[in-house]
């Protein structure tokens, strides 16, 4: 028929799609892990994580950029200030572990001097603007120069008696010799006590961890270098370490007005020594004298009351210095 065209055979008819839709039969592999499946709350935690690992890089090192250009001090750091401080704290030996110093003062010779000392013994110096070491010192007249106490290496107790041990089997004459200061707070006591211990050979100081001075750089000053020769340590139980000392062998004598034997008496002074002095005013706590294997007396003039604790510890140590002789 005219305008129809011819009907095709069998024959010719195509076969299959000629590859079209090849890519159906591959399939889609494996199943995305959860945290990347953009549909998943997994996907959108991980996000959440990463922006939060961002933001905590982001304050580190924030951070590092403010303490190197605007330096600051943990809440409990120890800081002295002003010029005279800083050099006579240098001259006693105290441990400085950041000097602030002003540009413009680094021409003061004495302080150069500090600065010099300080760098060779480890310390680090940051120069500082006015400003921030107004906010180092708390406002105080820093007058350009401010330094950071390390804080102190206490000892432990029982580590000051093996040390006291092997020191006595070196020298038989010096039996150990350990000092305890229950509830002194004042300072200087704590400084001058170390100083009369390194005088009369004590093998080390113990101190309670409450209602107790530490080691501070009022301690290094008035110690004048025996804070570096004596070692300190802390007890959270004195009459648990004096126990602990009296199981090794060690007497505990403790100074108090109206006690067993008068200090001139002393029959114990050969003897492994812990010599207790508690404050001025309350004297050694009751449970503490309790633990005491003698309380011992120092004589002095009725006019007076008692002793400054440690006076009475420094006479305490000569009288046993001089009996072992």
């Amino acid at each position: 028929m005219v305008g129809m065209s011819p009907k095709k055979s069998a024959s010719h008819a195509p076969k299959g799609s000629g590859g079209v839709r090849r890519h159906r039969l591959k399939g889609k592999g494996p199943t995305p892990k959860a945290a990347n499946r953009p549909y998943h709350q997994a996907y959108r935690d991980r996000l959440e994580a990463e922006r939060k690992a961002t933001h905590t890089s982001g304050v580190t090192q924030r951070a590092a950029a403010r303490d190197r250009y605007r330096p600051n001090t943990a809440a409990d750091s120890e800081i002295i200030f002003g010029r005279n401080p800083v050099v006579e704290a240098a001259a006693a030996g105290v441990p400085l572990k950041r000097l602030f110093v002003s540009a413009s003062l680094m021409k003061d010779e004495r302080l150069s001097k500090v600065v010099q000392r300080g760098a060779a013994s480890g310390a680090k110096l940051q120069e500082c603007s006015p400003a921030d070491l107004d906010r180092i010192t708390a406002g105080g007249t820093h007058q350009g120069i401010a330094a950071e106490i390390a804080a102190y290496n206490y000892a432990e107790v029982m580590d000051l008696w093996d040390r006291a041990v092997t020191r006595a089997k070196s020298e038989p004459n010096h039996p150990p010799l350990l000092i305890v200061l229950d509830q002194v707070t004042d300072p200087h006591n704590l400084g001058a006590t170390l100083r009369s211990a390194a005088a009369f050979g004590a093998d080390g100081v113990i101190i309670g961890e409450h209602r107790s001075a530490s080691v501070t750089a009022a301690v290094w000053k008035v110690s004048a270098g025996a804070a570096a020769i004596v070692p300190v340590a802390k007890a959270r139980n004195l009459t648990h370490a004096l126990q602990q000392l009296q199981a090794e062998g060690a007497f505990a004598i403790g100074l108090d007005g109206g006690g067993d034997v008068d200090l001139p008496d002393l029959k114990l002074a050969d003897q492994p020594l812990v010599v207790v002095t508690g404050s001025e005013g309350k004297g050694i706590s009751r449970l503490v004298r309790e633990t005491c294997d003698q309380i011992v007396s120092i004589p002095i003039d009725k006019r007076m009351e008692s002793l400054n604790a440690a006076v009475a510890t420094g006479i305490a140590l000569y009288q046993i210095a001089a009996l072992r002789g």
